[in-house]
């Protein structure tokens, strides 16, 4: 098994070709194509250059996937002030943008996340919780229910919007008698009312824990 690119020793730049370029084309590749339409070979012949310029970046394909991963994270502004909840809310919020607007990344979110921009918006996600007042077990369970909530709303939605969505929409609407309640409310509805509405719910619930006598 390959070595994750965080865990390998930074290389110095090597003129012309820097990683921040490699990465920059590499996210425009994946909007443009999707993961499956990336390899080695063409990222190398959209930087101009051959692959033995890119091999002294970057070892393999998933080198690239991890770093073009890191680089949407970098996306997602700090939030300016406010309270812990709207801090909290502005910065999940913002993670799911950032992941919306670069839909393939939803399908990356099993690799594991190491690199600088998504340990330090989870850094602060961690640090406005213990500040609000979560403490021991508490606090990795506010964290986890927070970001997988946004992970898997992205998921679904850019899933929803794929090609997928109108087949699965189809199929329901064909076997309403059968699934009522989903076809009634489970097709049509505002993704961003519907994810603003979820994270209410789940803030509400851990303001009150955390502001409940012990």
């Amino acid at each position: 098994m390959n070595e994750s690119v965080w865990l390998r020793p930074a290389k110095p730049e090597r003129r012309p070709l820097t990683l921040a370029q490699i990465v920059g084309e590499a996210v425009a590749l994946l909007d443009e194509e999707g993961a499956d339409r990336l390899t080695m070979r063409r990222l190398a012949e959209r930087l101009g250059t051959g692959s033995t310029t890119l091999y002294w970046h970057v070892k393999t394909k998933d080198d690239v996937l991890d770093l073009a991963l890191d680089s949407i994270f970098g996306e997602v502004p700090p939030p300016a002030g406010g309270s812990w909840r709207e801090r909290v809310a502005a910065l999940v919020s913002g993670w799911r943008a950032a992941l919306l607007r670069h839909p393939w990344s939803t399908g990356l979110l099993d690799r594991p996340m190491m690199g600088p921009n998504a340990l330090s918006r989870t850094e602060l996600l961690y640090a406005t919780l213990a500040e609000a007042g979560f403490t021991g077990p508490d606090l990795p369970a506010a964290a986890f229910s927070l970001s997988t909530y946004v992970t898997g709303s992205a998921t679904a939605q850019a899933r929803d919007q794929a090609a997928a969505g109108p087949a699965v929409h189809a199929h329901l609407r064909e076997r309403r008698d059968t699934y009522p309640t989903l076809a009634a409310h489970g097709l049509d509805h505002d993704w961003d009312a519907t994810f603003t509405r979820g994270l209410e719910y789940l803030l509400d619930g851990m303001a009150a824990r955390v502001t409940a006598p012990s």
